[in-house]
């Protein structure tokens, strides 16, 4: 833990708001809610056009009739640059909104007798002002795949420790962090990450002095309960917000990924009807009171972009997510939890069926976002090698298929994604794979640093 922690919060987590905006920003929120049309202008060059996306299916929980897709993860850019739709996201590409509340479906109740007591419930304005100073906009570079992406996180200690999702750091090669309460713009590192929480930790280089943001309780939100998402959404570079309503607690829910098709399951959610977009993964779901309670993580959108039914947003709980940012912040790794630099490969892999989560999904700990299946023996079919890595230094190349890494005989690629979890850079490892024509080859070779995961 570092030394300098905020005064108030245990443990150097925010607990205690200091400093950070008394009001409305200069001219007031003047601009009007953020209209759901497409950014003007050409996507990006860069980035190739996302892959068909997952039909229309029913979730647990969604009590309307046509159901919406399952919710997407609110993924950074390179998951949603190609879409022709407001939701479209890169790095630099902002469209001119400063501070707008977004439009949601809200109402004007406020929280109810079980929510957080507060003498004064603010207007959503007011909860936006008082929590977006305890949170940072987050840009990355994405080497392997050519791309840039966005998100949020939230600030926990005063010497720059960040709370955001794990997929928004997937992938990244190099990761900035702008605070919003000093306007400076940081180096950041990944501390650790719990892949299947979907939760990471950061932290930003010779930080300090940060307002943290105020941490709510999440066991005392109930159904019902006025809340605010906060976030980047857009990737437009500075903090928006859609205000809406407890919806439902305890939501279990598949997310899937816009760039890859593959997805995961998500449990004990937050499920609102405010609009949660692309680039507030990482944000801040915030009460009555301007105290987090939730983390944005996902939200329904329809195919292209068009919204069937109401809108639909997902966070986890605050309380779910301290524990394991107290574990990561300790260096206490587990079977869950990674600390540290992310060992690599460097195999293109991608998941053997709908379900899976994938072998390295964007350049993660398998060292890409690959298109081939695993194979029917269970061994992970190799879609491509990046150059220069360890994988391509031994003479593993496409189409060859990985039977065993560091003495593990390989199910496929998310055994394959599972085990890369508790290696290390540096750390010599035993290989053995398939070529096309059915010799097989065992090597020994030296794990390097690679992307987050």
């Amino acid at each position: 833990m570092n030394e300098q922690q905020q005064a108030g919060a245990p443990d150097g987590f925010g607990n205690a708001q200091t400093g950070g905006h008394t009001g409305p920003p200069p001219g007031g929120w003047g601009p009007p809610p953020r209209p759901d049309t497409a950014v003007p202008g050409p996507p990006p060059q860069h980035a190739a056009p996302p892959p068909p996306n997952y039909p229309p299916g029913p979730l647990p929980g969604w009590g309307y009739y046509p159901p919406p897709p399952p919710p997407r993860r609110r993924h950074p850019g390179r998951r949603a640059v190609a879409l022709a739709a407001a939701l479209v996201l890169a790095v630099g590409a902002g469209i001119g909104i400063d501070q707008a509340l977004r439009s949601g479906n809200s109402s004007n109740g406020t929280s109810s007798s079980t929510s957080q007591v507060t003498p004064t419930a603010l207007t959503p304005a007011d909860a936006v002002s008082k929590a977006e100073a305890g949170l940072v906009i987050i840009n990355t570079t994405v080497g392997y795949q050519d791309a840039r992406a966005a998100g949020t996180g939230i600030v926990l200690s005063a010497n720059g420790e960040i709370l955001t999702n794990n997929h928004v750091i997937d992938g990244a090669t190099a990761i900035q962090a702008t605070d919003v309460g000093n306007g400076r713009t940081y180096t950041a590192t990944v501390t650790g990450y719990e892949r299947n929480g979907d939760l990471a930790v950061l932290q930003l280089k010779s930080a300090s002095g940060l307002t943290t943001a105020k941490l709510g309780d999440s066991a005392k939100v109930a159904v019902g309960d006025a809340v605010t998402a906060i976030g980047n959404a857009g990737g437009t570079g500075t903090p928006s917000a859609a205000v809406g309503n407890v919806t439902a607690l305890d939501q279990s829910l598949t997310a899937s990924d816009e760039a890859t098709g593959s997805s995961e399951q998500l449990s004990g959610m937050i499920q609102v009807n405010a609009d949660v977009e692309p680039g507030d993964s990482g944000g801040a779901l915030v009460d009555s009171t301007g105290a987090v309670v939730g983390i944005d993580t996902a939200g329904s959108q329809s195919q292209g972009g068009a919204q069937q039914g109401p809108q639909q947003g997902f966070a986890i709980p605050i309380d779910t997510a301290l524990p394991i940012a107290h574990q990561i912040t300790a260096s206490k790794s587990s079977t869950a939890v990674h600390i540290g630099p992310t060992a690599f490969l460097g195999l293109e892999v991608s998941s053997g069926s709908a379900n899976g989560r994938g072998g390295g999904n964007g350049a993660g700990n398998n060292g890409g976002n690959g298109s081939a299946n695993g194979s029917d023996n269970g061994a992970v079919m190799v879609a491509g090698v990046i150059a220069g890595s360890p994988a391509a230094q031994a003479g593993i190349t496409q189409g060859d298929e990985v039977t065993a890494v560091d003495g593990h005989t390989l199910s496929g690629p998310d055994s394959l994604t599972d085990l890369m979890v508790g290696q290390t850079p540096g750390k010599q490892v035993s290989v053995q794979w398939l070529d096309t024509d059915g010799t097989q080859h065992s090597t020994t070779l030296t794990l390097a640093t690679g992307p987050a995961d």
